[in-house]
């Protein structure tokens, strides 16, 4: 029974880890900040009482001269219903050196007050603006800088002195707000909003991409189902069950019980990966050209074990064992025979487990766990449902050699998706082994041979003899079929828009222009400086020469912070870039700098400095990567990609903002951010 009340615990914990994502810690989660306003006749004083939770700081506002931290900020918007006096009043902060990092630390912790005095110039009630912002670290580690917005309501001053804040006739004595004070005032209230729509955003993402994998997972379940390991097994483990059984309703405990177990083991399996390799590890690895690289071998292996070349099994030893150990009876043989079935179909749900973990290392975090419970789910359900329902068996197909033919589509689609992996590889070491066009005629070539195979043209080891073809295999290999047809054009430069985040980019190949070279370009074509880069539009991978290059011919400069393995920047490039609309405006009236922050090759070594990141802890740039994501990171406090910036040639940064992939997917977006960043530059 104890082994039950563990087995329940290990579940529960999955399922607060899944909704908590892994335990993300968040800087508001940390730090809570409460304004209010003090007042007195027509002075008051605005108040942010900050409070940190045990073992957190954060940094005073005044920051010690030299030190790289992230200082604490309370502002106050400008505005003509008051006058701000003096500067922000901040209680003696504590002050240590550190010696590891060779810095003097200067901080706050528990709870603390931050003031700021004004003086009210209106007579009519108004509301203050501001923001603050601040990054909190403990003993281990900082989070993430935040920064947002507050407003407090203020009443007007009634002593005559107060100017008014609405616009009166002329000649009344009242004074109107200038046009561009209400715009920042209009603006500052826009940013609120945006900042507010985009942490929804953010927050529907995560809960998408956590349903996404959970689905991807559940149905590759389903196909493990379908494979001639486990499919036969369905009748024989529900009748064993319902048989062996004193009444139906233990039968049916002791199948959900069987299928609880299913879904204990495999999630075993997922939290021992995340265990293991960490988050932080399986991040790291998705962009790895190396460990793409084996990633590639391993999903090969699967995909030729799959096609009838050699079956992967579990050691017969271990498989005896949970046998042996399944007939002793009641709870724990329960458990041991869900263990004997993991172990024996290991042939055929090996190759598709393994698939979802490499899948899994891709995304990081605790996918694995996500993964493993969606896989498992759909695996240990049948089981506890038909001893429930024992007349659904009867709608179950007969095994035959339809189950084979499941394991071979499988291994062909592993096949097309590991070619992926090898493709992140080279395009990570720019090895151009693996370009544009020879990926595209690979992924032709096996899904045309999935075509032929569903239309009885080949058959491989295991399969049996096909003397007449399904419905459903017809309609199947005819779609197969459309998408071959339809990839054949990408041979010559058509951008396959369907697949565009899994070939190399359009400029990653043997013609990158096309066949017979025409279209794309830029003003920047004969700039010795310039690589080839997506839509054909000529870019700067060195951004001091972009930076000088915008400066001579009066262009702003649009920073693209993107990486050699980011699917999400192929996304932007190839769907969005190119859309009319956007494309001449970064072909024509822009200089573009593309900094790959997964770049491997080496920095000159007068440029490989040992720098101090925002976290505090000091790292040496040692290749162009390293010193584009520090760029990122420290002068924009963000480290994803896409991350797009525009800059006026002497180096300010343009009032539009950033751009990501997450808010300017969509072209029109996309377009309107560029639009607003270059109308400026033009006034």
């Amino acid at each position: 029974m104890n082994f039950v009340v563990l087995a329940f615990s290990l579940v529960l914990t999955f399922l607060r880890g899944s909704v908590g994502f892994s335990q993300i810690e968040l800087p508001e989660d940390k730090v809570s900040w409460k304004f209010k306003v003090e007042q007195k006749d027509c002075e008051a004083t605005v108040i942010a009482e900050v409070t940190m939770a045990p073992h957190w700081h954060i940094n005073s506002i005044v920051l010690p001269k030299g030190t790289f931290g992230y200082a604490s900020k309370f502002q106050l918007n400008k505005s003509t219903d008051y006058k701000i006096i003096g500067v922000v009043s901040e209680p003696k902060p504590i002050q240590k050196h550190d010696e590891e990092s060779d810095e003097d630390l200067s901080y706050h912790e528990g709870k603390v007050i931050f003031k700021y005095k004004i003086k009210i110039l209106s007579n009519k009630d108004f509301v203050l603006k501001g923001i603050y912002a601040f990054q909190t670290c403990n003993e281990d580690h900082c989070l993430a800088p935040y920064e947002d917005g507050f407003s407090v309501k203020v009443k007007g001053c009634t002593d005559g002195t107060a100017q008014m804040t609405d616009s009166g006739d002329e000649g009344s004595g009242e004074v109107a707000v200038a046009p561009e004070k209400e715009s920042a005032k209009n603006d500052t209230k826009n940013h609120d909003v945006k900042k507010k729509e985009s942490l929804e955003k953010d927050k529907k993402k995560s809960d998408r991409s956590i349903l996404t994998i959970f689905i991807l997972s559940f149905l590759s379940g389903m196909a493990a189902l379908m494979t001639p390991c486990v499919f036969p097994m369905i009748p024989m483990t529900v009748s064993f069950f319902t048989k062996q059984s004193k009444t139906k309703a233990k039968g049916i405990r002791n199948a959900f019980l069987y299928s609880f177990f299913i879904i204990v083991i495999y999630i075993t399996l997922g939290v021992v990966v995340t265990g293991v390799f960490g988050a932080e590890v399986l991040n790291k690895m998705s962009t790895n050209p190396w460990f793409n690289f084996i990633f590639f071998l391993i999903l090969v292996i699967f995909a030729i074990s799959f096609m009838g070349a050699f079956e992967i099994r579990m050691p017969s030893k271990w498989v005896n064992k949970a046998d042996q150990a399944s007939d002793r009876g009641g709870v724990i043989g329960i458990f041991f025979m869900a263990l004997a079935l993991a172990l024996v179909s290991f042939s055929c749900t090996g190759p598709i487990v393994g698939s979802l973990l490499v899948e899994a290392a891709s995304k990081g975090g605790i996918t694995p766990v996500i993964g493993m419970f969606g896989f498992s789910l759909a695996l240990a359900l049948p089981f506890g449902l038909f001893a429930a329902f024992p007349g659904w068996m009867n709608s179950l197909p007969k095994s035959g050699g339809w189950l084979n033919t499941v394991k071979v589509v499988l291994g062909i689609l592993e096949l097309a998706l590991a070619l992926k992996f090898l493709s992140n590889a080279d395009y990570g070491l720019q090895l151009h082994y693996l370009e544009r066009e020879l990926f595209i005629a690979a992924w032709i070539a096996i899904f045309g041979l999935l075509a032929i195979y569903l239309f009885g043209f080949v058959t491989f080891p295991h399969d049996s003899k096909v003397e007449r073809l399904s419905v459903g295999r017809i309609l199947f290999g005819t779609t197969v079929l459309m998408f071959v047809i339809y990839m054949i054009p990408g041979m010559w430069g058509a951008p396959l828009k369907l697949i565009n985040a899994f070939p190399p980019p359009s400029n990653y190949s043997e013609s990158p222009l096309g066949v017979g070279g025409g279209g794309g370009g830029s003003a920047e074509d004969g700039n010795v400086d310039t690589h080839l880069g997506p839509q054909n539009i000529m870019v700067f991978h060195d951004f001091d020469k972009a930076e000088a290059y915008a400066k001579e011919v009066g262009k702003p400069l649009f920073v693209d912070f993107t990486g050699y393995q980011c699917v999400n920047c192929r996304k932007m490039e190839e769907n969005v870039w190119g859309e009319k609309g956007v494309i001449e405006h970064l072909r024509d009236e822009v200089v573009i700098v593309s900094l790959h922050v997964d770049d491997l090759k080496e920095l000159p070594v007068d440029e490989q400095i040992t720098v101090k990141w925002p976290n505090g802890k000091m790292k040496k740039l040692i290749t162009y990567g390293d010193k584009w994501m520090y760029k990122e990171i420290s002068e924009y406090e963000i480290a994803a990609q896409p991350y797009y910036i525009m800059k006026s040639p002497e180096g300010e940064n343009l009032s539009n903002g950033s751009a990501d992939y997450e808010h300017h997917s969509d072209p029109k977006d996309f377009q309107k951010w560029l639009e607003k960043g270059l109308k400026e530059y033009t006034k």
